[in-house]
């Protein structure tokens, strides 16, 4: 295996001017990754960054995967987000690439680095046991982009149901519309109501009077605003019907309430053991539910975001509570 372009380094020391490039320039594998790792960990805490150099390492000998097409760093924060991008095959399951023991690596890229698929899994636990995140994209055209930071991953807001108006329905129009009659196209003029008629004319008796498309509903007002005649029962609304005797009243179909999610979560057997584990405990992290029920820090804190994704949990410091609809979920 050999290296036949040079890394490229860019440095932000102003985020309103183009960066400063150090390059490193191609040698054999184990001391191109070498000078790398070292060049990066020198360059980010000259800015003031904090990332330490074994984290460094881990990700800059990915490159390797990546048979080093095009390797490049960017530092920026102050040193305290540090981007890993190439242009080699790149990782279609990034989940999987976070989970201990799964690699590509080949033999001959062995005989570099360990290749027992545990760079990427540390590098991300280490970060996100520190209050940080790792984040795996797809670069354009190609390849692999891998963002390190010491700032946590901005949790995604819960689904909002739509607002609820009367009666905790979502706004929109209460009762219904009569359609507006055929031939009302614009530019038709409409007919004269009686009010528009010249004094002393007058409809003839039998003669049929044109009514305009509202006043085609109800010409006395909505249905519970009429008088019924004597003897016949009066109309009302399904919330002013009153139960027979003895029965129950009927209940109407249930709305989520404003700010809670419109459709149920969706939770897979991790999600469901978490939250029966802060059913017994007010707070949670990764590394709690990975000493308590097994796995990866990195596991478990996918799962953690996903359920705050959609609402359950929400982040309080560095660890996740249920939210009171999380809470309605579990009883």
């Amino acid at each position: 295996m050999e290296v036949s372009t040079p890394a490229r380094i860019a440095v932000y020391d102003d985020a309103a001017a183009a960066p400063r490039v150090v390059m490193v320039e191609p040698k054999d594998v184990r001391s191109f990754l070498e000078e790398i790792t070292a060049t990066v960990n020198r360059l980010s805490h000259e800015q003031g960054g904090t990332i330490p150099f074994m984290v460094i390492r881990e990700i800059v000998e990915n490159f390797i995967h990546a048979y080093f097409k095009a390797p490049t760093i960017t530092i920026l924060d102050g040193g305290n987000t540090i981007r890993f991008s190439d242009q080699g095959p790149g990782i279609k399951q990034k989940d999987l690439a976070l989970e201990y023991g799964t690699s590509s690596a080949t033999e001959e890229m062995k005989h570099y680095i360990r290749g027992v698929g545990s760079g990427l899994p540390y590098a991300q636990q280490y970060m996100v046991d520190k209050g940080g995140s790792l984040d795996i994209e797809d670069n354009l055209g190609g390849g692999t982009v891998v963002t390190i930071s010491t700032h946590p991953r901005e949790d995604p807001p819960a689904p909002q149901a739509p607002m609820a108006g009367a009666y905790g329905q979502p706004y929109q129009q209460q009762w219904p519309q009569q359609p507006q009659p055929l031939g009302q196209a614009y530019g038709q003029q409409w007919p004269a109501q009686p009010w528009q008629q010249p004094c002393g004319q007058q409809t003839l008796a039998g003669t049929p009077q044109q009514q305009t498309g509202w006043q085609q509903s109800q010409p006395y007002g909505l249905p519970w605003q009429q008088q019924a005649p004597a003897g016949m029962p009066t109309q009302q609304q399904p919330w002013q019907q009153a139960a027979p005797m003895g029965q129950p009243a009927p209940q109407q179909p249930y709305t989520p309430m404003a700010g809670m999610p419109a459709a149920a979560p969706q939770l897979n057997e991790r999600s469901q053991a978490i939250l029966g584990f802060l059913s017994a405990h007010e707070l949670c992290g990764p590394t709690d539910l990975a000493n308590a029920l097994g796995g990866s820090n990195a596991t478990w804190s996918r799962a953690l975001q996903d359920l705050a994704g959609q609402g359950v949990v929400i982040k309080d410091s560095q660890k996740y509570r249920l939210t009171s609809y999380g809470q309605s979920l579990i009883g």
